[in-house]
């Protein structure tokens, strides 16, 4: 559903508004350390998806962003925006691609250098109308630049494939792997990538995921090492096909690939997240459920502890807004949940998660958004001490509104180097139908407005009266 590139040269789009910006390049690119820095400079780098974003004169074509990591942090003036029309990106920009819906990167060529993985749900394939698509652009010293696609190996099966993708070593032999669902039941993984387009395997994950309905196939896939192996392991979140359960399917990988561990049935269909809660070396599951569902109103949050055997099947907690210490009222609508993130923000070993509540209701502003950071501890989840950041927190960019979504796309990562996850907000209705981007710094007393940062599209080059709805979708 929803997700997670810097170029020396970017043939931008002219006709679609957007401004092409050449990078100085670092003089030498050590081997990326983060899954998500592109140019191999330390920092991590933030992608954030436009996808309804006119190229061309073509609607809902569909553009990426790209905000480049520092000691300062990200800036709108250190970007690129990526469209099929950009010199080098494999395809043509078209009407209603949603070129970027869905966002992904590992470096899957062993270079060193960390790659953008990008899923267009509603391009074309031939006759097959939304057959989907995906498309990776390379990592390397001077940023992002060329790509290649990954052709579906079974496009008549499904549709959307590149509705939900994630990258992982899933057989442990020190090479990253690239999952992408679809509509279908099958998940498909893609090994040994590179930049020839003839090179790699594939191999299909039968998953009995249920299809043909509003729950259709993958809707979620993350990836983790749950159980501390040393390899990744594949989470999947969708309905099964012989229970109509809505939920999250493990797979732990090992030599011979990815085996079926357990089923979590949570009511959590939409997204799910990665990271170590509890500081024990094993990361766990944190999973959401963002609508009414019989345990709350407005959404709730579950934690599902890994352990020396996989995923524990009974959640170690699960949180809604009514929760002690959780800011707000369990109020129904608000979509407490509709995107996670799981990260570190205050360097205390115990990663935090971001909540994204895109329709709370900001004094009079209705569907005006607000996020939740819920912290870590030795037991895992808790609504001890979370935060809650809407428009309205004294040092955030902009005013609450509504119809903003402030929270539809959140991701924690350590965009400064510090050791401290930061917060980044994707408000895709800001400036309707803009969208806008935000940046909260992390620190050792959590999420903190100081330095706080947003820009929209004008300050990135790009069309400010077009329907864009930058901040949709965020890389995972």
């Amino acid at each position: 559903m929803r997700t997670r590139t810097a170029t020396t040269l970017v043939t931008a789009i002219l006709a679609a508004g957007l401004t092409p910006l050449s990078l100085t390049a670092p003089a030498s690119a050590a081997p990326a350390k983060h899954a998500d820095d592109f140019n191999g400079d330390g920092y991590r780098d933030l992608a954030a998806a436009a996808p309804y974003t006119p190229v061309g004169g073509k609607s809902d074509a569909g553009a990426v962003v790209v905000t480049y990591g520092s000691a300062n942090g990200i800036s709108a003036d250190r970007r690129t925006v990526l469209t099929q029309d950009t010199a080098g990106i494999p395809g043509t920009a078209e009407q209603g691609d949603r070129f970027g819906k869905t966002l992904t990167s590992g470096d899957l060529n062993s270079d060193g250098y960390a790659d953008l993985v990008i899923g267009s749900t509603g391009e074309d394939v031939d006759s097959d109308a939304d057959g989907g698509s995906v498309t990776v652009v390379w990592g390397g010293k001077s940023g992002l630049s060329g790509g290649r696609g990954v052709p579906d190996p079974a496009v008549a099966a499904h549709d959307e494939y590149g509705m939900s993708l994630t990258v992982g070593d899933f057989t442990g032999d020190g090479l990253a792997d690239l999952a992408v669902g679809s509509t279908g039941s099958d998940i498909w993984i893609h090994e040994g990538i590179a930049k020839a387009s003839g090179s790699g395997s594939h191999h299909e994950l039968a998953t009995g995921l249920q299809t043909g309905s509003g729950l259709s196939g993958a809707l979620n896939l993350a990836s983790g090492d749950l159980n501390g192996d040393g390899t990744a392991d594949l989470v999947v979140t969708g309905s099964e096909a012989s229970t109509y359960d809505a939920g999250t399917m493990i797979y732990l990988g090992s030599g011979s690939g990815l085996a079926y561990q357990t089923f979590l049935k949570s009511d959590a269909w939409d997204v799910a997240a990665v990271g170590d809660l509890n500081g024990d070396g094993y990361d766990d599951v944190v999973t959401a459920a963002p609508g009414t569902n019989g345990k709350s109103l407005g959404g709730s949050v579950s934690s599902w502890l890994g352990s020396a055997n996989g995923v524990r099947t009974q959640p170690q907690a699960t949180i809604n807004q009514d929760t002690p210490g959780v800011p707000g009222a369990d109020e129904e609508m608000d979509a407490f949940g509709n995107d996670l993130s799981v990260a570190d923000v205050d360097g205390d070993g115990y990663a935090e998660v971001a909540v994204g509540v895109l329709h709370e209701t900001v004094g009079a502003a209705e569907i005006a958004g607000s996020v939740i950071v819920l912290r870590g501890s030795a037991a895992g989840l808790t609504g001890t001490g979370a935060q809650s950041f809407t428009q309205n927190t004294e040092g955030v960019p902009g005013t609450a509104e509504s119809a903003d979504r402030f929270g539809a796309s959140v991701r924690l990562s350590d965009l400064t180097g510090d050791g401290k996850a930061d917060l980044a907000v994707g408000s895709d209705g800001e400036n309707h139908p803009s969208g806008s981007l935000y940046s909260l710094r992390g620190s050792a007393s959590g999420v903190i407005t100081k330095n706080a940062i947003s820009f929209g599209p004008g300050s990135l080059g790009m069309s400010t009266t077009d329907y864009l709805r930058l901040g949709q979708d965020m890389l995972r």
